[in-house]
């Protein structure tokens, strides 16, 4: 997990965030408002939504940021009412104009990245408590893991082992003190293991890095992964 937040990385998870984001971008221009509508992973989500999602996210996070830098914390969304309704209004938008929001929402985010002076600032995020480096690193796991929802040809196999280790770092770090779910400790063949859950007698789930990070999100087979017979992970969103 350190080799992910960690101040010398900064430049290189930006760098990797605009390449995921563009690659988002290139994938979806070609949408048409028919397909935008189509189901996604996500119960009760079409596409639409997911953009929306996306969207949301990137301005609430380009906020977030901006109060940190002006001394002026603020928090991500004023609401939990307020982000499904900003989702679900976002959603009735055209194909264009939900790919502009896409393409003008991550440009704001990154403007947001460029005005941050100190990446050691502490911020709480929903894991918990970060440097402000570890912004970057949860936007970064928001745009891949939604790519997978989207359906638009990309998968968790295409992670390269870069990518696929910090994705499988993020969510175990998302998910290790979250009660209720399967006690597993993820060993991973690049060396990576991660402990996630309570619930039960921890079992030891072996793979890649990408298929881990997949099983673990609810976005994988446990036949990906070896040790996982009889366990699934709800959709993390």
């Amino acid at each position: 997990m350190r080799d992910i937040i960690r101040l010398g990385q900064v430049e290189t998870v930006r760098k990797r965030l605009g390449e995921a984001t563009q690659r988002l971008l290139g994938d979806t221009i070609v949408l048409s408002d028919e397909e935008w509508t189509a189901p996604t992973r996500l119960p009760g989500w079409t596409r639409a939504h997911v953009a929306a999602h996306l969207s949301a996210n990137a301005y609430a996070l380009a906020r977030f940021v901006r109060g940190h830098v002006n001394d002026h914390p603020v928090p991500l969304y004023a609401s939990e009412a307020d982000q499904v309704e900003e989702i679900e209004r976002g959603a009735e938008r055209s194909g264009m104009d939900l790919q502009i929001s896409l393409d003008g929402s991550a440009g704001e985010l990154s403007q947001a990245f460029d005005e941050v002076t100190d990446w050691l600032v502490p911020v709480r995020l929903p894991a918990g408590e970060f440097p402000i480096t570890a912004v970057a690193t949860a936007r970064l796991h928001e745009v891949i893991l939604h790519h997978v929802d989207l359906d638009v040809g990309f998968s968790p196999a295409e992670l390269d082992p870069v990518l696929a280790r910090w994705m499988l770092q993020w969510a175990a770090r998302l998910l290790r003190d979250r009660p209720g779910l399967p006690a597993v400790e993820l060993t991973s063949t690049s060396g990576n293991v991660e402990s996630v859950g309570d619930l039960g007698e921890r079992r030891r789930v072996t793979g890649d890095d990408a298929a881990l990070w997949a099983w673990l999100v609810g976005r994988g087979d446990a036949a990906t992964v070896e040790g996982a017979e009889g366990i699934s992970f709800p959709l993390s969103s």
